[in-house]
């Protein structure tokens, strides 16, 4: 076992050539080949929902489990798939975009197409497992639930990435779906509360989407992908990121207003620097080649990586917030 590698592939999404990949132990393999750092969005939505049901005092730990494994495979098999799918179409050959940022495991050879079927086989089996124990527990709602987000999964990168309604479903997904539908099967509740809550980070997870659509928007405009930053255009898809980016604090200061949440939600300010250094980003023009003091391993994404790190932070400190808040809830 390879701690040192799992830790990395959980934070970035590092380089190999085949020799490293091969020395490599299969928990690490899987952690590369599935993009396991931008997993921790997901993570962070199913952690929302569980906290919000503690709140509410309605938390059931093994239920809360059911969902976080579910959902989290379930992103990591959309990854798998997304990288199959684009390699069968010939989308990703000829050094495409997605192959210079991080290893596409079949285009540098990592795994062959079999090997990857199985990768998907396992993680989404692993996936499926709890969500269909949760659709036992919680019943028809909980089915509805999980056939949405099973068609997310097979469709996304085909035919809904390619007319502009992939960024319109990680909204979907990582909002209503994960932590209002998260809510509901770990508390058999439906919350209109739970839903709005999860409006900030469902923002953040899409800017992250977003700035990586626009960093390789001429690369899938040639390929015929018209992701949303594709249709339009540059600089009216870097005003949306921007919006976005302050709807994010919008948002939290009106639910604190409404009264949904406490005061101590302002403790997300914390991120706003980071907030400020990408939205300076998505003001500028992308460059032509990266600054001397850019991460050679982050090239060729611009604004991705920016959204990224602020979405990383705003989400940990969104939690760190509804855990103090709970805790003012259970004890007041």
């Amino acid at each position: 076992m390879n701690v040192a590698m799992w830790g990395k592939a959980l934070r970035t999404i590092p380089r190999l050539s085949k020799e490293e990949w091969l020395s490599l132990d299969v928990i690490s393999r899987w952690l590369v080949a599935s993009r396991a750092a931008v997993l921790v969005m997901t993570t962070t939505s199913a952690m929302i929902a569980g906290v919000w049901a503690w709140h509410d005092g309605m938390f059931n730990g093994f239920l809360w489990f059911c969902v976080l494994v579910g959902l989290t495979m379930a992103h990591a098999a959309n990854n798998l798939i997304n990288d199959l799918v684009d390699y069968r179409s010939g989308v990703d050959h000829d050094n495409y975009f997605r192959a210079q940022y991080g290893p596409q495991p079949l285009v540098h050879g990592l795994l062959d197409q079999k090997g990857l079927l199985v990768y998907i086989a396992v993680t989404g089996l692993i996936a499926l497992i709890p969500g269909a124990y949760l659709v036992y527990v919680r019943g028809e709602l909980a089915l509805y639930l999980l056939l949405i987000g099973a068609a997310f999964v097979l469709f996304y990168t085909w035919p809904l990435k390619y007319i502009g309604l992939g960024e319109v479903a990680v909204f979907a997904i990582w909002g209503p779906l994960m932590v209002g539908g998260g809510y509901f099967v770990i508390t058999g509740q439906w919350s209109w509360d739970a839903v709005l809550i999860s409006l900030p980070q469902t923002l953040a997870a899409t800017t992250v989407l977003f700035g990586k659509h626009i960093d390789k928007s001429s690369a899938d405009r040639a390929s015929k992908i018209y992701t949303l930053p594709v249709i339009l255009g540059s600089r009216l898809a870097k005003a949306v990121a921007i919006l976005m980016i302050v709807a994010e604090y919008a948002i939290v200061v009106w639910l604190i207003v409404r009264g949904t949440l406490s005061p101590v939600m302002g403790v997300v300010i914390v991120a706003g620097a980071a907030a400020w250094a990408a939205i300076k980003v998505f003001r500028t023009e992308r460059p032509e080649a990266p600054p001397a003091d850019y991460p050679p391993d982050v090239w060729p994404l611009w604004y991705a990586p920016y959204a990224f790190v602020h979405t990383r932070l705003f989400g940990l400190l969104f939690f760190a917030g509804l855990i103090i808040d709970a805790l003012w809830a259970q004890f007041r």
